[in-house]
């Protein structure tokens, strides 16, 4: 192992970490689910940071960090609405616009041109915001206590950034698909 794959081995096990997130939330181990989740948090931040901060930045990197998010994040939502801690609508609106994202990214990668990950904002916001979602219904489960109006408020913005990011990359890729298949490069 070299030092430059350390960032890929952090996105790795940030995937592999995702499952007993999930168990734990499943099982109703809040305590637990949040140091967990807290970690893969952390992981994130790590693998960027490392990446950046020693040239180790690769293709694959570029790749596996934003899948270990999807991974972990849609687990999560997809365990939360089962125990009916967030609703149903919102957890299947953020898998749809992952598939719609990872869909695009495909299409545009084997049709188009190779893809360059390049997340938008409104994307980094949307990451983020879904996380502190997920954060603050964990730490509603008798953690810590909070308003019904921040959940109310998270759960709307959740449902917003998703919608807008996902059109955003929509937008944006189908203008650089126009471009370069009208044979402009």
């Amino acid at each position: 192992m070299k030092k430059e794959d350390i960032p890929n081995l952090i996105s790795i096990l940030r995937i592999f970490l995702s499952v007993p997130v999930v168990w734990m939330l499943l099982l109703q181990r809040f305590d637990i689910a949040l140091i967990l989740f807290a970690i893969a948090g952390v992981s994130d931040g790590l693998d960027g940071f490392l990446a950046k901060h020693y040239g180790w930045q690769s293709h694959l990197g570029g790749m596996l960090d934003p899948l270990a998010d999807k991974v972990l994040l849609v687990s999560s939502y997809v365990a939360l609405a089962i125990l009916g801690l967030i609703p149903l609508l919102l957890m299947l609106l953020v898998i749809l616009r992952d598939l719609v994202i990872v869909t695009g990214a495909l299409v545009y990668n084997f049709r188009v041109r190779e893809l360059e990950a390049d997340p938008s904002m409104i994307s980094k916001f949307n990451t983020f915001s879904q996380i502190v979602l997920v954060l603050a219904v964990v730490l509603d489960q008798g953690l810590l206590g909070l308003p019904d109006g921040l959940r109310v408020l998270l759960l709307w913005l959740v449902a917003a950034t998703t919608i807008a990011s996902g059109a955003n990359y929509v937008w944006v890729w189908s203008r650089r698909a126009a471009k370069f298949s009208g044979g402009e490069q």
